[in-house]
């Protein structure tokens, strides 16, 4: 009897699975955002924080509210860039910007404007200058979702700008200050 119990809930797993691949491949299906859940499985090496903020822009696509995704989202990816530039006790970002005082993550996110802070990613070599005006037009997205006006993205772009986020964070691992 629980054999039987366990195989039908297997075939209904996999008929789930494959449901989803399937209407995933559709622009207005809500099957896309299993399609970013199965990416966002494969990201390693977030903090819990990082984790929960990127696990409520997910929830908040499922839910329709793409603006609030995005800015969600940005907050994640912030909470790793910043903890990757305190990863030597900010020495690197000290030395190209002496006159910041900063001795905590916190100072990073009371002081400095996040385009600063992006802007001493080139300086510091954690990124390109492609790199960085890339990073600067997801801040410009993440902005104009988080202030008034008439920008409205639809579910195509807040899985675009969160699949761009995993990029961009998956790059940042592999380079140390």
């Amino acid at each position: 009897m629980i054999e039987n119990v366990i195989e039908i809930y297997q075939k209904v797993q996999a008929f789930e699975k494959e449901a989803h691949k399937i209407l995933g491949r559709h622009e207005t299906s809500p099957s896309r955002i299993i399609l970013l859940g199965e990416t966002y499985t494969k990201l390693s090496g977030l903090s819990l924080q990082q984790d929960e903020l990127f696990r409520q822009a997910l929830r908040c696509i499922e839910n329709g509210l793409f603006r609030a995704a995005h800015v969600m989202a940005w907050a994640g990816f912030m909470d790793f860039l910043e903890e990757k530039l305190a990863s030597d006790g900010f020495k690197k970002l000290k030395s190209f910007r002496p006159k910041w005082n900063v001795t905590c993550i916190e100072d990073l996110r009371e002081h400095i404007p996040e385009y600063q802070l992006i802007e001493s990613c080139q300086d510091i070599g954690l990124c390109t200058k492609k790199e960085k005006k890339a990073l600067l037009g997801l801040l410009n997205k993440r902005n104009e979702c988080a202030h008034p006006g008439g920008y409205f993205p639809g579910l195509n772009e807040s899985l675009g700008f969160i699949s761009e986020l995993f990029r961009r964070i998956n790059a940042l691992k592999g380079k140390t200050l």
